[in-house]
């Protein structure tokens, strides 16, 4: 398993744009597939986008398909997730997950690894 540790969120308007990070331990980070969802209160947990360990390999909800984009920097332990055009209804915590199999990251159900989540907010 590796900790992860998500940072970026905050308070934006809505059309405006924030970019999340989720910062992964250890050595092995490259051998994980990555994901990010969402939840917000009163709703159940929702995938948001997910990147394989190649990064061509990216999946997107139609929710955010065109506005939200995934990337990874394997030199940095790093997995991002660029927000652009957000809209009020993309308010929500929003969670890192890995794991070795994408099939189980995009799923998010048995997931080996769940960051603590960082809060975004996006005002009308």
């Amino acid at each position: 398993q590796v900790q992860l540790v998500e940072s970026g969120g905050g308070l934006v308007q809505a059309g405006g744009s924030l970019r999340l990070s989720c910062a992964a331990s250890g050595r092995t980070f490259r051998s994980y597939a990555m994901a990010w969802f969402r939840q917000a209160p009163g709703k159940e947990r929702e995938f948001v986008a997910a990147i394989g360990w190649s990064t061509s390999s990216t999946y997107y909800a139609d929710s955010v398909k065109g506005r939200f984009t995934i990337s990874r920097d394997n030199a940095r332990n790093t997995v991002y997730l660029q927000m652009n055009s957000l809209k009020p209804e993309d308010t929500a915590v929003y969670h890192c997950a890995a794991d070795p199999r994408l099939a189980t990251v995009v799923a998010g159900s048995g997931v080996g690894s769940w960051g603590q989540g960082t809060q975004v907010t996006v005002s009308s």
